[in-house]
């Protein structure tokens, strides 16, 4: 079972000669060739270990996945047939695209398979009832499984057909590898994290984090807060942040969490300075100026050296680290310094580091120092629910 949460993991199947229907997040980038080729296997990768171990147990493998939005119709260009390619590549086995996702070929792909196969269904966002959650597709999906696992961690956050609706329909049901060290990685900093346990939020809006932001201070020792989301905050204490991006809807708000960081002791950090421009652009000029005390006319783009400089400090004796959202506009390099110094800090902390998907993972990427965390998420909108506490209808389905 994966950590106290009373899910069934791979451990507890017996899957030889099986069908295992495993639900994937193989929605990669694909390049414009002709045929398209695979633009970052990232997310292939990362399944591979769970389909690995079920084809080594003598299952009969059955992936599916969605890939882009088609809006319940068949896009030519976002088939799954280049995901099989490279799903072969990595395996060294063949998989078998079927051209639909519950129809005859999907189910020719199924019946063919011997132990140890591999199919991969077609996009699953083909068909209208996926994101509806529809009972039919998922009754269809749920013919081709004795098993159910989830692996999908990037889409556990969805009530769709193939992540609510199958495992309903199965009765064995398990996580993937991939789910399983997502749960155990998260619900560890959030039930038992070893201590002092700091986060970094960053991000553009204070909206998008609410939740999260309300559930950590009841949890963490220090919060760092960095990226557009901390002018509301400079605001909401009585800063000014000349043209920065503040949300005046969420002053009242911010300033209730200041208090309430307050009244629980929670060391709550906002940057003491800014790289701040005289518009948003990459060629803008730019100078280090006072959080609060941003010209009229400037905006804050990214925090400033002292802050890094400050928040470096305040990870150094860290045990237990969250990140994320970047600290400022990082794809553009005037104003990356701040993400990449904060990430460089995070690395060197030594605690348990956890990445929380998105823009804090492609940065930690983008600076080579993946291998220096602990944990990458897989799932940017899904790891902010779980962190808010939210109990994943994906996660929660598969719980008996």
């Amino acid at each position: 079972m994966a950590d106290d949460l009373g899910l069934p993991t791979l451990d507890d199947l017996d899957v030889a000669g099986q069908r295992v229907l495993v639900r994937c997040d193989l929605n990669v980038p694909l390049t414009d060739d002709d045929p398209p080729q695979v633009a970052d296997a990232l997310r292939i990768e990362a399944s591979l270990p769970t389909i690995r171990e079920l084809r080594e147990a003598g299952a009969r493998v059955v992936l599916c996945s969605h890939l882009g939005r088609p809006k319940g119709k068949v896009a030519e260009g976002l088939r799954l047939a280049p995901v099989a390619r490279a799903l072969e590549e990595a395996l060294g086995v063949p998989v078998r695209a079927a051209r639909d996702v519950a129809g005859e070929d999907a189910r020719a792909a199924v019946d063919a398979l011997g132990d140890g196969d591999v199919a991969l269904l077609e996009n699953l966002r083909f068909e209208p009832g996926e994101e509806k959650g529809d009972e039919a597709l998922a009754e269809q999906l749920a013919a081709f499984a004795d098993v159910y696992v989830d692996d999908a961690f990037g889409a556990a956050h969805r009530a769709h057909a193939s992540v609510t609706g199958v495992p309903a329909r199965v009765d064995q049901v398990a996580v993937g590898r991939l789910l399983e060290a997502e749960v155990k990685a998260l619900g560890g900093l959030l039930h038992d994290p070893a201590r002092p346990f700091v986060a970094i939020l960053g991000g553009a809006k204070v909206s998008d984090k609410l939740g999260v932001i309300k559930n950590l201070l009841t949890r963490v020792d220090r919060l760092l807060i960095g990226g557009a989301m901390a002018y509301t905050f400079i605001v909401a204490r009585g800063g000014d942040v000349g043209d920065s991006k503040i949300e005046q809807d969420q002053l009242d708000t911010c300033r209730s969490l200041l208090a309430d960081a307050d009244q629980r002791g929670v060391e709550l950090h906002l940057p003491v300075d800014v790289t701040a421009a005289e518009e948003f652009s990459p060629d803008a000029a730019h100078r280090t100026v006072p959080a609060d005390g941003v010209p009229a006319g400037m905006m804050g783009l990214d925090i400033g050296p002292e802050s890094v400089e400050r928040y470096a400090s305040a990870l150094s004796d860290a045990a237990s680290v969250l990140w994320n959202g970047p600290m400022g506009v990082f794809e553009w390099a005037p104003f990356a310094a701040g993400t990449e110094g904060v990430a460089r800090a995070v690395a060197r902390s030594g605690g348990f580091t956890v990445i929380g998907g998105g823009d804090s993972a492609a940065a930690v990427r983008g600076l080579g120092l993946a291998d220096q965390m602990s944990h990458i998420s897989t799932g940017g909108g899904a790891s902010l629910e779980f962190l808010e506490g939210i109990d994943l209808p994906g996660i929660a389905a598969l719980r008996r």
